[in-house]
């Protein structure tokens, strides 16, 4: 008697950018270092503005009236962000980069062959990521600090004019710091090259514009990324900045260009 074996039918299922961003999700969250560096982040966006409205609190009385009269309230509130901003954009770098250096961007390029899908599920999954942990970050870190200097009146209520924009705006800002540094990861492939890239642009280029004449360094750097994006954590307008929103726009119209290239080199090119 002899047995018949029967053919097991396999099933492919069809790729979807929905599945593709179920895909990235599980990446995303399985990799220790992405917990690690979000943590970080959030640590860094509660705990500085803390750290610092308590020692402004503690020193109020050593400062001069002049001093106080020209203390902003919102940027201890917000310090945070601007260093929480180096962790989120060397997390992004390593979303795509880390990939190129295991070599699992083969096994991600085979089951999506097509490979835009992968690009785009990376950037919604960790932009969506970043902005749902730092929002809530950003209002416990205003609130806390207000609270801090409050004893000495020189805090801001949420609902004074332009306080939530710019509140909200910060989060907004290291989402966009997210997709801008997943492009240049993309772009680059490499994860030093890419880390020293983002930073150069963010950190070295700005300070480096004032070996300009003042007349081009007022009017090229409100232009730069971290310029033009920080302009929406501005409670009050500065006249050498662009407008909140117009200095968001540019900053989006940057992360959007990273993404274009990073998309165009997707395709173009091997893995």
């Amino acid at each position: 008697m002899s047995a018949i074996a029967a053919p097991i039918a396999s099933r492919r299922e069809r790729v979807t950018q929905l599945r593709v961003i179920l895909s990235e999700w599980t990446k995303l969250r399985s990799v220790r270092s992405t917990s690690w560096s979000l943590f970080a982040a959030t640590v860094l966006t509660i705990g500085f503005p803390i750290l610092a409205s308590a020692v402004i609190s503690a020193h109020w009385g050593h400062r001069s009236p002049g001093e106080r009269a020209h203390f902003n309230p919102i940027d201890p509130a917000l310090v945070g962000s601007q260093i929480a901003q180096l962790a989120i954009g060397v997390l992004g770098v390593l979303v795509m980069s880390a990939e190129y250096s295991t070599g699992m961007i083969r096994a991600s390029f085979t089951a999506v062959p097509k490979r835009l899908p992968v690009l785009w599920g990376k950037a919604l999954v960790f932009s969506a990521v970043t902005f749902v942990l730092m929002l809530p970050a950003v209002l416990i870190a205003f609130f806390a600090s207000q609270s801090i200097l409050s004893r000495h009146h020189a805090n801001l209520s949420f609902s004074d004019p332009h306080v939530a924009r710019a509140v909200i705006g910060a989060a907004l800002y290291l989402t966009v710091i997210a997709l801008f540094s997943l492009g240049i990861g993309s772009i680059i492939r490499n994860t030093a090259g890419g880390i020293a890239a983002f930073a150069a642009i963010l950190f070295v280029i700005p300070p480096l514009m004032n070996v300009l004449p003042s007349s081009w360094n007022s009017a090229a750097s409100r232009y730069l990324p971290s310029n033009a994006g920080r302009a929406i954590l501005q409670v009050t307008r500065d006249s050498s900045s662009l407008s909140p929103w117009v200095g968001f726009a540019v900053f989006c119209g940057y992360a959007a260009a990273a993404l274009a290239v990073a998309a165009i080199l997707l395709v173009r090119r091997d893995t």
